[in-house]
């Protein structure tokens, strides 16, 4: 007699509940409940850095606005053909609930908005990017249930034991809708679960960062440069994986794989840089290697005290 075990990932039955006229997202909450994480985690290296724990909250406020724009930006440029068509609607551009945001733009007006508040208050951005930079992959790895929820972003069909199961969702009135209906049980295919490949990365280069910051005692931004060259490098084989629509570069390449190579090369030469800049004022007194979020002025007070000047 044989037996046989189900071994598929099922997706669930539905994304979205009602409550009342107030529609609850999974997605919305899967990505609150990773930015409360990042919150928490930022917070805490920052202040065993010797930072200020209210100044992440304020680059919380302008951070979080900053990243929906940005991540909103990023997907409607690469996605222009779903809202700028004969037969598209252009509004559908800000409908932000649709679904639709690129971490790529997400991150990087985030940190130009966080950089730019930090250069107006005279606080040091580099130890508060080291700080987060462990938190913002984890928070991705927590937002990617939301594309397990939304059965989205998943890959080329396969029958591994570990195949995500993509069903059938329908309205109240029987029509097609993937994101906002309640499943049928009707199996339409069996696909890589590649948010589920996303998510293991993205904690395992969390736990990378963590370790290579106290072992090898990096600083300067350089925890937060190997966590966009971590985070690159896996995205890059991830996207190759991918079988949903998306915008190609001369008609082959999706443009995800051309951001994360150029992304990635960028961030290396970031990290090697940053790391030179970062030893020198060390070795200058400019930065204490020990609480590198300390202000610079504390420092050279520190430094001229044990020197025994007057």
């Amino acid at each position: 007699m044989t037996v046989d075990f189900l071994a598929n990932i099922p997706s669930p039955p539905q994304a979205v509940w009602q409550l009342g006229p107030l529609p609850l997202r999974a997605y919305a909450l899967c990505i609150i409940a990773g930015i409360i994480v990042a919150l928490y985690v930022t917070q805490a290296r920052y202040v065993r850095a010797g930072g200020d724990s209210n100044v992440v909250w304020d680059a919380a406020i302008v951070a979080i606005p900053a990243g929906v724009i940005g991540g909103r930006i990023y997907h409607v440029i690469t996605d222009h053909h779903k809202y700028f068509c004969a037969d598209c609607d252009p509004v559908d551009a800000l409908r932000i609930t649709n679904g639709g945001l690129g971490i790529w733009g997400a991150i990087a007006l985030g940190t130009i908005a966080v950089a730019v508040m930090f250069k107006i208050r005279g606080i040091r951005l580099a130890p508060f990017a080291d700080a987060a930079a462990p938190a913002i992959v984890l928070a991705q790895a927590i937002g990617r249930l939301g594309n397990w929820f939304n059965q989205e972003l998943y890959g080329r069909p396969t029958d591994v034991p570990w195949a995500l199961e993509i069903y059938r969702r329908v309205d109240e009135q029987g029509n097609y809708a993937p994101v906002t209906g309640t499943s049928t049980g009707e199996v339409l295919t069996t696909v890589h679960p590649t948010f589920l490949y996303e998510l293991l990365w993205n904690v395992a280069v969390c736990l990378f960062l963590l370790w290579a910051h106290k072992r090898f005692r990096l600083g300067g931004g350089q925890v937060f440069a190997l966590y966009v060259a971590g985070y690159t490098a896996g995205r890059f084989w991830i996207e190759l994986m991918r079988d949903d629509e998306a915008t190609l570069l001369f008609d082959a390449v999706r443009v995800n794989v051309v951001v994360a190579v150029v992304a990635f090369a960028l961030a290396l030469l970031a990290f090697v840089v940053l790391g030179k800049r970062y030893r020198r004022q060390v070795q200058e007194g400019r930065v204490d290697a020990e609480k590198p979020a300390a202000d610079e002025s504390s420092v050279n007070e520190a430094a001229t005290e044990s020197s025994g000047a007057d």
